[in-house]
């Protein structure tokens, strides 16, 4: 038996060379679940966390592709832009500075889009509010853009189907902000007389001034999974009236179970469900 040298190895040393960096936004994190997660897997599942389902919040755009038949949406008065009724200021920024940097961020010239469209086949109107644009808050245009979406509604006999995704009320337009809860809520009476049909899907967050006006008002109120609903947040009711509050309060689980809501439909069963009651009530 003969015996061989192993060959000697040699260590060169560190590499001086830069390590290859991983791209960015390959990965995000669940904030219910704290899973890290392949961003591309997180998309190809609607938004929903594949671990924990988890919805994910997304802006107007990529809702109306989830639930408008492909290439129906038709917007409507998508040039219309907010005023500065107040000359808002707050921390060293203007109203019209903030709605330009927010514009930029989302793409969106105003928190909600309105449009005809068709899902599964049935058309109706559809209002989507979009997050990225000061947190989905109802000013003037959104309330001006919401009715149009009623009168467009009854103009043409279709269902209302408006998505909520809403901080409330937008503090920088004031009274005239407020004013819009008395004005949603009028042109919904309207499309009640006229026996039309509106359903309400609440996202999270919808809250404040949406919540206590349109948001509510719907013939069939249906809410993504543990959405946020309610008027004021719970920390602020809880410092307020000095309770504790119960578990899961302000949940969509908890507005089911007390009766605020009508069901909780996840994201990927959304169109089968609207274009369900659209049928139920013979829309």
């Amino acid at each position: 038996m003969t015996m061989t040298k192993k060959p000697k190895t040699t260590w060169g040393g560190f590499s001086l060379k830069p390590r290859k960096e991983m791209p960015e936004g390959l990965w995000t994190k669940c904030p219910a679940c704290e899973h890290m997660l392949y961003r591309s897997a997180v998309e190809k599942n609607l938004n929903v966390c594949p671990t924990c389902s988890y919805h994910f919040r997304i802006g107007a755009p990529t809702r109306i592709e989830y639930l408008a038949d492909d290439g129906t949406f038709q917007p409507l008065l998508d040039d219309l832009t907010s005023g500065d009724p107040l000359d808002f200021q707050f921390r060293g920024t203007t109203y019209k500075e903030r709605i330009l940097a927010d514009e930029k961020k989302s793409g969106a010239k105003e928190a909600i889009q309105i449009g005809k469209a068709f899902i599964k086949g049935r058309g109706v109107v559809l209002g989507v509010m979009e997050p990225n644009f000061l947190m989905g808050s109802m000013g003037a245009v959104v309330g001006e853009k919401f009715c149009a979406a009623v009168d467009k509604a009854l103009e043409e006999s279709l269902p209302l189907v408006v998505v909520s995704c809403s901080g409330g009320a937008r503090m920088h337009e004031g009274v005239v902000s407020l004013g819009q809860m008395a004005k949603t809520a009028a042109a919904l009476a309207r499309l009640d007389d006229a026996k039309g049909l509106f359903i309400s899907v609440l996202t999270d967050p919808t809250t404040g001034g949406v919540t206590a006006s349109f948001a509510m008002l719907g013939d069939v109120i249906m809410a993504e999974p543990g959405a946020l609903i309610g008027f004021a947040g719970p920390r602020t009711i809880a410092e307020t009236i000095k309770v504790e509050l119960p578990d899961g309060f302000q949940t969509a689980e908890f507005m089911l179970e007390h009766g605020f809501i009508d069901m909780i439909v996840a994201r990927k069963d959304l169109r089968s469900e609207i274009a369900r009651i659209i049928d139920y009530c013979r829309k």
